[in-house]
């Protein structure tokens, strides 16, 4: 069985289902751009446009996971965690009303989980 490459915390997932009971189905996508450009950003599902070089790393609690190939190269080597923690971030994720907001914790692979490593897909 592959390693993943993305999960998501307990906290997280409550919220999570919070949002999806209010908002329907649900995305997660990392750009990587400057400011909250670092932290996922959660969408109704379809109404962020993926691109080209945008990258599908798996499912969290039910909803895809993508990241920008340029983020990418600096996660590649880790496992993303997704987590919550209270505060205001200055996006236009889902959460930000609620006083949440979704962070990136990582857990850098040993040699052997990156050898059974899920692999990407283009997004597209």
């Amino acid at each position: 069985m592959p390693v993943e490459r993305v999960s998501v915390t307990q906290a997280a997932s409550e919220v999570i289902d919070r949002l999806r009971d209010e908002h329907g189905e649900l995305m997660f996508h990392l750009s990587g751009g400057c400011c909250d450009g670092s932290s996922p950003m959660c969408y109704p599902a379809g109404e962020f446009r993926l691109g080209g070089r945008d990258l599908y790393l798996g499912d969290i609690h039910g909803c895809g996971f993508y990241m920008h190939a340029d983020q990418f190269e600096y996660y590649k080597n880790s496992h993303t965690i997704v987590d919550v923690v209270e505060g205001r971030g200055a996006s236009f994720s889902l959460e930000i009303p609620l006083g949440l907001r979704f962070l990136i914790r990582t857990h850098i692979f040993s040699d052997e989980e990156l050898a059974d490593v899920r692999p990407v897909v283009a997004a597209n």
